[in-house]
C-alpha cells in the first residue's frame, strides 16, 4: 500500500508491514533500548514518514511511540514540519529518544531546520539541553552542534559548552564529546588543538577525541603521531604530578 497515511494507526501499520525479522536481530545487536524493534530499515521509514499527510501531523504526533521504529518515524515527521511547527513539537520527540540511533537521526535532520535561526534555536533549546539529567538529551544537543554550527564563529561557544560537561559520565554524552570536537580538529586543527592543549576534560574523553582525529582519512599521518605522542606525555606527566 502507498496511499497518504492520515492517522498515527495507519502509521503504525506502514511500519509494521515492512517488518523484516532478520534485520529485527541485527538491529537489536547494535542499538541498547528497552523497546520493542519491529525490523524496519531507515530508509523504508522515511519513505513511509514521507506519505504523512502534513495536515494531519499535529494530531498524529499527539500519539505516544512504543516501538523503536516509531520513535524514528516521529522524529522524521517532526522534521518535515515548517521550523516554527518542528520548535513547538522538538522538545517531545527529545523526550522519547533513549538510543543513539534514535538520537542521531532526529539531531541531524533538526540541523538542517536550524539554518537561519541559528543563534535563537542555540538560546531556546541547546543550552537547556545541554544542562539536563539525561544522557540523550545532552547528545541531542552535541549531535545538533556537530552537524549544525560548525563554524568558525561557533567554535568558541563549542569549546566553552564541552568543557563545561567534564563532569558527565554518561558512556554517550563523553562518545559524542569525542565525535564533536573530531570534527572540530578536522576543520579547525589550529584552534581545536590550542583548546586540546588547554582543557581540563578527562583523561578519558581527551583520549577518545585524539582516537576519533586518528581514525580520520582527513587527517595527515604526521599529525596523528604527533596527536597520540602529545597526548602520551601529557597523561605520563598527570600520573607523576
Amino acid at each position: 500500500m502507498n496511499g497518504e497515511i492520515r492517522s498515527w494507526s495507519e502509521l503504525k501499520t506502514a511500519l509494521a508491514q515492512e517488518a523484516d525479522e532478520g534485520y529485527r536481530e541485527f538491529v537489536m545487536r547494535g542499538v541498547p533500548s528497552e523497546r520493542p524493534f519491529l525490523g524496519v530499515r531507515i530508509p523504508v521509514i522515511r519513505r513511509i514518514v514521507g506519505r504523512v499527510a502534513l495536515e494531519n501531523a499535529a494530531q498524529i504526533l499527539r500519539e505516544r511511540p512504543v516501538a523503536f521504529e516509531e520513535v524514528l518515524a516521529r522524529g522524521m515527521l517532526v522534521c518535515r514540519l515548517p521550523y516554527l511547527e518542528m520548535l513547538e513539537q522538538f522538545d517531545a520527540q527529545v523526550e522519547q529518544i533513549d538510543d543513539w540511533c534514535s538520537c542521531d537521526t532526529f539531531s541531524s535532520e533538526v540541523s538542517r531546520l536550524v539554518r537561519g535561526h541559528c543563534t535563537e534555536f542555540w538560546e531556546q533549546k541547546i543550552d537547556p539541553l545541554l544542562t539536563s539529567p539525561r544522557e540523550f538529551a545532552v547528545r541531542t544537543a552535541l549531535v545538533i552542534m556537530k552537524c549544525g554550527y560548525l563554524d568558525f564563529d561557533h567554535l568558541g561557544v563549542i569549546f566553552d559548552r564541552v568543557e563545561g560537561l567534564a563532569g558527565r559520565e554518561e558512556y554517550y554524552v563523553r562518545m559524542a564529546i569525542a565525535w564533536l570536537l573530531a570534527e572540530c580538529f578536522i576543520k579547525f586543527p589550529d584552534e581545536t588543538g590550542a583548546y586540546l592543549a588547554v582543557s581540563q576534560l578527562p583523561e578519558w574523553m581527551l583520549g577518545k577525541s585524539i582516537s576519533k582525529i586518528c581514525d580520520s582519512h582527513r587527517v595527515a599521518p604526521e599529525v596523528k603521531e604527533y596527536l597520540r605522542g602529545r597526548f602520551r606525555a601529557e597523561a605520563s606527566h598527570k600520573q607523576r604530578n
